[in-house]
């Protein structure tokens, strides 16, 4: 089963059309990948930025949007691995609201190391947590 966690569209997402104004999807997703990093990954943001001098930056992303959303609405965000690479790693994120689905955001990652500002390879240990859910996508 893919990762899922949720977000709750609060009054600071809407527009005066009274729907998420679309860069909170931005920020939405970046929350989701906290979460999945925190708990798929076992690595944290703190431990990741603060204690390791790493990070996770997109490098390349597109949105496909399919039904508004509005105040109060409460989004399953779905993330699932498709590729990893030396240093990065290709996510998609599908968002629904009890069921329907909403958006679909792809993305590339790298594991970045921010002191130098270049990328590194994935640790073994964090390679080996993207490629287990990269199996588990392929058997669902």
């Amino acid at each position: 089963m893919a990762f899922e966690t949720t977000v709750l569209v609060r009054f600071g997402d809407i527009d005066g059309a009274g729907i998420v104004f679309y860069p909170r999807f931005f920020e939405m997703l970046n929350s989701a990948v906290e979460d999945w990093c925190a708990q798929e990954l076992q690595l944290d943001f703190h431990t990741m930025h603060m204690v390791l001098g790493m990070g996770i930056p997109i490098v390349d992303i597109a949105a496909t949007f399919a039904v508004p959303s509005v105040l109060g609405d409460v989004l399953t965000v779905r993330i699932v691995p498709q590729a990893i690479g030396k240093s990065s790693c290709r996510l998609k994120a599908d968002f629904s609201c009890h069921g329907e689905h909403r958006l679909t955001m792809e993305m590339t990652v790298v594991w970045m190391n921010l002191a130098k500002r270049k990328s590194e390879p994935w640790p073994l240990e964090i390679r080996e947590r993207i490629e287990t859910g990269l199996t588990r996508e392929l058997k669902a």
